[in-house]
């Protein structure tokens, strides 16, 4: 299975949290064809599908950002020290090559420590890391990079076997994409109520587009889009994680955050439609966007479905393809039956 043209100029566009702009602009063309689009001041896009008949209001919610670095200081050396943009650790990015928003790149390195001895060195710590850009001194750098400037790795997509997808950024361009191809699917088969697919900003330092983005809007019912722990990775423990490989469908998130009428109507969905899909738990908050849509106003009734992704929040994240396409497969179902009348009212 191809990488589709659109998931792959989403996932090269560099978007730290706070500069989406960039897959900002891929989404908004794209979604122009079919869609009514719009942006808010915070970066978050909005591509709205008319229903044909007066049935609730859907949103679809994929976050557009990425993890990424921020410069903070430019030493006499011309090194810049860095910090991180988004939650992560930080030991992966040792000898990673970054490229700042202005196109400088550079390669990140550890602070060399000879003072304590091999078995005594602890794991890297953020402030052990700089970014070597090759300026000849602290001049030249700093006429290059200044404080405040963000990067982000330089990590192309790659197609590896069985369908399966290598890059930077699969968290979250993948939940992005499945809104934005919903909602295209969603125009040209219609659906009894209007559906809106937001590219929600900043998501990875706070849920702040998804915040304002569904308060906005004020929509009927919302359904999140992201990526979950693959139950395959070396170390995952399903009875931490859940059950879910790489190949295994989207899952569906049960839990106290989660309108159950909603998380069983995508169950009913997946089973009617022959969608494969596991079910997975949060006790409470659920580390997305969902944790604040379903606060939203005077409540949203929310469900959450994610692709398996393994090494997330590291320069190179792996899922499957096919995992995609049903999460869009399910979620066309899922609107089809959200017919003129249908309450979520508890």
């Amino acid at each position: 299975m191809p990488v589709p043209d659109l998931l792959h100029q989403l996932l090269t566009a560099p978007s730290p949290s706070g500069s989406e702009e960039r897959a900002s602009a891929v989404w908004r063309a794209a979604a122009a064809p079919f869609a009514e689009v719009s942006g808010d001041t915070l970066g978050s896009s909005f591509a709205r599908v008319a229903g044909r008949s007066g049935g609730p209001v859907c949103a679809l919610v994929g976050h557009i950002d990425e993890i990424g670095v921020i410069a903070t200081h430019v030493d006499d050396q011309g090194i810049v020290w860095i910090r991180r943009i988004g939650g992560f650790g930080v030991e992966p990015l040792v000898g990673q090559r970054v490229e700042f928003l202005s196109g400088v790149k550079g390669l990140v390195a550890r602070r060399r420590d000879t003072a304590t001895p091999q078995a005594e060195r602890k794991i890297a710590d953020i402030s052990d890391l700089h970014v070597d850009i090759g300026a000849r001194d602290g001049d030249e750098a700093r006429s290059l990079v200044r404080p405040g400037d963000a990067a982000v790795l330089s990590a192309e997509p790659a197609e590896l076997l069985n369908g399966r997808i290598v890059s930077r950024s699969l968290d979250n361009r993948l939940g992005a994409y499945i809104a934005l191809e919903a909602a295209r699917r969603t125009a040209e088969a219609g659906a009894p109520g209007d559906v809106v697919a937001i590219a929600a900003a900043q998501e990875e330092i706070g849920c702040h587009g998804a915040r304002t983005a569904v308060f906005a809007l004020d929509p009927d019912l919302a359904l999140v889009f992201d990526v979950t722990t693959a139950s395959d990775s070396p170390g995952a423990d399903p009875k931490d994680d859940g059950e879910h490989a790489l190949g295994s469908g989207p899952t569906i998130l049960r839990g106290p955050l989660l309108h159950p009428r909603l998380v069983e109507l995508l169950v009913e969905t997946a089973e009617a439609d022959g969608i494969p899909y596991t079910l997975e738990a949060a006790g409470g908050q659920t580390n997305t966007d969902a944790d604040y849509t379903h606060i939203s106003r005077g409540g949203v009734p929310t469900g959450v479905v994610s692709v398996p992704l393994r090494y997330m929040h590291s320069p190179s994240e792996l899922g499957q393809l096919s995992d995609v396409e049903d999460a869009i497969r399910l979620t066309l179902g899922f609107l089809q039956r959200l017919e003129p009348g249908t309450s979520f009212a508890r």
